[in-house]
């Protein structure tokens, strides 16, 4: 991957992740809203299996998880991880603007 691939898709996953958070977190009166579910959502992202199969096969489940994981290019888990930046961003801005007194919702 080149490097302005990388780093616009850097972008929009911050971007992306920043505004979903935002949203949610302003809906739900919460401020770490998105960064609780983020995770759930990258092994979604990373992983075929079906979530039921998490809780019927679980050894096969999580063994698959962890081999897709190993299986992720760099630049993946550099585009991810700057999902989770952007999640963690939406939860600082939330709580900066209810600390100055806006109210969301």
């Amino acid at each position: 991957m080149s490097i302005p691939i990388l780093l616009i898709s850097m972008l929009l996953a911050i971007v992306l992740a920043f505004g979903i958070g935002f949203l949610a977190n302003m809906l739900f009166r919460t401020t770490w809203f998105m960064v609780a579910i983020y995770p759930i959502i990258l092994v979604m992202i990373i992983d075929k299996v079906s979530t039921v199969e998490y809780f019927t096969k679980t050894k096969e489940a999580f063994s698959s998880l962890v081999k897709n994981i190993e299986l992720l290019g760099s630049a993946d888990i550099i585009i991810l991880s700057s999902g989770l930046f952007g999640a963690i961003l939406s939860g600082v801005v939330i709580k900066s603007l209810r600390k100055n007194g806006y109210q969301m919702f």
